[in-house]
């Protein structure tokens, strides 16, 4: 069964959510997941969005957004800290296969938002390339505890929005298209236990952003 091809940045968002519901309910319909969809986007692509999240293992984007083969072009990083390849990987889904929408998923528990903590608190940071992922995480947890903001929920939130924006400060194509109309990057927050993705920053749609609880 084939899903709108090029909705609204509005129209992706809902989709992606509308998923999320389904996994969390129970209700998964595990669209797009079968030999006809295969064989129908073998010759190209079109995801309806682009999904920049956190490597951990729970987080695995189809499935807890209950969406198949060629709904998500998925990039992931530890503690989703975004580099050149980061940022170049996302632009492509953006600028070359159309996608109207680009997701930043956090989620609670993150060990790389631990570390960082853990980091400052201590002096001690970890050895090899892990030091890299931890030091590009500390600049959100300095923020949010400037702002006063010293939960682990708080801290995340800070750390998630931190990334949206700085998607937007470093990439020119994610910018004009959002300030065309034509794009909307947006944070989620996931919550391990009952697998619930909460909006924690929008940009380039009139969405509502939860108070925190």
């Amino acid at each position: 069964m084939t899903e709108i091809q090029t909705p609204t940045p509005r129209g992706a968002f809902e989709l992606l959510m509308a998923g999320n519901q389904r996994f969390v309910s129970g209700t998964p319909e595990h669209p797009n997941q079968d030999a006809v969809r295969r064989t129908e986007i073998a010759p190209s692509q079109q995801p309806f969005a682009v999904l920049f999240g956190c490597s951990d293992s729970r987080l695995a984007a189809e499935i807890i957004f209950d969406r198949g083969l060629g709904d998500l072009f998925v990039v992931r990083t530890a503690g989703h800290v975004a580099g050149t390849e980061v940022l170049g990987s996302i632009e492509f889904g953006v600028s070359v296969l159309n996608a109207p929408l680009v997701v930043v998923l956090g989620h609670d528990s993150c060990g790389a938002v631990a570390a960082a903590c853990s980091a400052l608190e201590n002096g001690q940071t970890p050895g090899g390339f892990v030091r890299d992922v931890v030091e590009r995480v500390t600049p959100s947890v300095l923020a949010a505890r400037a702002a006063g903001r010293e939960s682990a929920d708080e801290i995340l939130a800070e750390h998630i929005e931190h990334t949206v924006d700085l998607l937007l400060e470093r990439s020119r194509v994610l910018a004009e298209r959002v300030a065309a109309g034509r794009l909307a990057v947006v944070g989620l927050s996931y919550r391990l236990a009952d697998g619930s993705a909460q909006l924690v920053a929008a940009r380039g749609i009139d969405a509502a952003v939860p108070a925190p609880s």
